[in-house]
């Protein structure tokens, strides 16, 4: 043990000698090194921090949740949008149904989507969005309130003239959001009683929900002052705990196509949309991403491993007598060798923490222009010191194999 950590401390003394003496050369010969760690980490904290987001938005709409809708999710150049262009919109009067014959669900909701102006006494918005919603909604959805109540059964089952404000809407209107709670703002000529106000969300890159800039109402009253039938409503139904959403997806299925009286030679005109595929989507575009990076990273430690092989070559050439002296007083060849390979690995660590300092400096500057937050995992952090490690001992490997088989005489002559 004490044999082993002399040589670490020889070899840490020895590289710390080599960058004092040969400031300018050694940096230039890490610089492969702390570039290649700077590529590797700052992409795949990059692109690690932003799936990490995507998925967390991801499963804000629901956990073992599918959304029965029109349009499946997707998009791009092959997206054949005449395809579903002439599906039927997904109806109120089918939630009922499916609700009834599914076994494999716990609970099933209905929501569509339209736009108009609030008015309060002078105040205005235009175009605002809300969402008319049945009782379940918010079981498989959770709306986190802020002030005030969400919409109670009541309020659904008779469609009450009742509103829950997002929270940018409230503030636009009343200045200050919680100001809203109790005051009747005006929808389509209804006047509408303010109930409760949704807590602050934030910005979310996906879109989703943004509870923050729309209004949330029972579907009854929604289909009084708005025309379902122009809207692009859907059902959202959401799977029993421990049932797979596969599973779940083929009873749904079936039963959508009972409920629409589909032939078997019909092909389903409508979508099950479910979180899970669309994570897996986002999951191969990032390894992807992640790939380009590691090609790019691969190509700069080529250049840092022969940087820092350079720099040994040259230090045995410079310490050849010291290494005859060495072995003359008994120093075995393993000896020498671990201390030239653990002096590699050292410099290569050293140009990886300057590669490391430069990304955290990174983090910051990229999560104050993006909308989530760059970070640096312990494993990422770990992985690039074990990279720097086994780039110095290849690095390394043929210098500290030449001054282990040296001639103790000949070294010692060689001054």
């Amino acid at each position: 043990m004490r044999k082993t950590f002399e040589i670490f401390w020889n070899s840490l003394l020895f590289a710390t000698q080599e960058l004092r003496k040969n400031k300018l050369r050694t940096f230039l010969s890490l610089l492969g090194i702390t570039f290649g760690i700077f590529c590797i980490i700052s992409v795949m904290a990059t692109v690690g921090s932003l799936e990490s987001s995507i998925k967390s938005e991801f499963k804000s709409f629901g956990n073992n949740t599918i959304y029965v809708q029109k349009w499946p999710w997707g998009g791009g150049g092959e997206y054949p949008w005449w395809k579903y262009a002439n599906r039927p919109n997904s109806k109120f009067k089918e939630m009922a149904p499916v609700k009834q014959r599914m076994s494999l669900a716990s609970n099933v909701a209905y929501t569509y989507f339209n736009a108009s102006a609030i008015d309060y006494k002078d105040v205005s918005l235009s175009s605002v969005s809300w969402y008319g919603v049945t009782e379940e909604f918010s079981i498989i959805q959770p709306v986190e309130i802020g002030w005030g109540r969400y919409l109670s059964t009541n309020e659904f089952e008779y469609g009450t003239a009742s509103v829950v404000l997002g929270y940018n809407v409230a503030e636009k209107l009343f200045e200050k959001a919680e100001y809203a709670l109790g005051k009747n703002v005006e929808i389509k000529g209804r006047k509408v009683n303010v109930i409760g106000i949704v807590k602050k969300q934030g910005q979310n890159m996906l879109g989703g929900w943004d509870f923050d800039n729309v209004i949330i109402i029972p579907y009854r009253f929604a289909s009084q002052v708005g025309n379902e039938s122009r809207s692009d409503g859907f059902m959202i139904v959401k799977g029993k705990e421990n049932v797979p959403t596969e599973d779940m997806k083929n009873e749904l299925r079936g039963v959508m196509r009972s409920v629409r009286k589909l032939n078997p030679k019909q092909e389903d005109n409508f979508a099950l949309n479910d979180v899970s595929s669309g994570a897996t989507q986002i999951t191969s575009i990032f390894n992807g991403m992640t790939i380009g990076g590691i090609a790019i990273t691969i190509l700069s430690f080529i250049v840092g491993i022969f940087g820092v092989a350079n720099i040994m070559f040259v230090t045995v050439r410079e310490r050849t007598s010291i290494i005859g002296l060495k072995k003359a007083i008994g120093a075995k060849r393993r000896t020498i060798l671990a201390e030239f390979l653990m002096e590699s690995a050292f410099l290569c660590v050293l140009g990886g923490i300057i590669g490391l300092a430069l990304v955290f400096g990174l983090t910051f500057i990229l999560s104050a222009v993006f909308k989530f937050k760059v970070f640096i995992s312990i494993g990422l952090f770990l992985g690039a010191v074990a990279v720097c490690i086994f780039t110095g001992i290849l690095a390394g490997i043929i210098p500290a194999f030449i001054a282990a088989k040296m001639d103790p005489v000949v070294a010692i002559r060689s001054k």
